[in-house]
């Protein structure tokens, strides 16, 4: 109990940091609890290249127009307690783009890290990490598309010499890097070769990620690939 003595600022404190203090051991805790069963006969205890190809399939099918029939309340309760994730998606926030349908998944089935541009930032990373080590995911993919808005608005911005407003141009900079990359190629249609080169250059980044991911790559537990979505097709090409 708090002192009554202390003054009441004093005793808020207390108060506040002793919840964040239970907070954090329960993330610990669930965290320790959800990695140990992972390991255990999870259901997304499985490798990285079953992930991967548990994921084309999906989007075969998707592409097909035959995704497999789901009943979305089937597992809900179970899902309250646990989540097991087969794979983490970096994808853009387009909203032409999901991913849970594009890979014919269900819930529960992927942890989805959405920025517009699809690019890695320290926020990103950390969710990232997360999802590594406490839910046993087995693969990351970064999942660029055709016609992205955000590459679009990057290369306008850079060929123009144009000061996008707001924190706009902090996603340019972001971006910019792959715009570079992609100049050195010299194709008829830049946006597209900057969202190819976008994808590997934060693959790659994520690879060699320090300190868990790129461990993780290292000791063959996690495989992080790349690929592009087609917004006329519905097909994912991996890179």
């Amino acid at each position: 109990m708090c002192d009554p003595t202390l003054p009441s600022a004093a005793r808020r404190h207390l108060v506040l940091a002793g919840a964040a203090s239970l907070t954090l051991a329960g993330l610990r805790s669930n965290g320790a609890h959800a990695a140990e069963e992972a390991g255990a006969g999870a259901p997304n205890a499985i490798a990285p290249a079953d992930a991967l190809t548990r994921l084309m399939d999906g989007n075969a099918r998707y592409a097909a127009n035959a995704p497999s029939n789901k009943d979305y309340s089937a597992g809900r309760a179970s899902r309250v307690t646990a989540q097991y994730p087969i794979a983490a998606i970096v994808g853009c926030a387009d909203s032409r783009v999901a991913p849970e349908l594009a890979f014919d998944q269900g819930p529960g089935d992927l942890f989805v890290v959405r920025v517009a541009g699809n690019f890695v930032n320290e926020d990103g990373l950390a969710s990232l990490e997360y999802g590594v080590k406490f839910l046993g995911v087995p693969l990351i993919m970064v999942l660029g598309h055709t016609h992205c808005g955000a590459v679009s608005a990057t290369v306008d911005a850079i060929q123009k010499h144009v000061v996008l407003p707001g924190h706009l141009p902090d996603l340019v900079r972001s971006i910019k890097p792959a715009v570079a990359i992609a100049q050195l190629h010299g194709d008829a249609d830049l946006k597209e070769r900057t969202t190819v080169e976008n994808v590997r250059l934060n693959a790659n980044r994520l690879s060699v990620s320090k300190p868990l991911i790129g461990q993780y790559v290292k000791e063959g537990k996690v495989k992080v690939v790349g690929g592009v979505y087609d917004l006329a097709t519905g097909k994912v090409t991996l890179l």
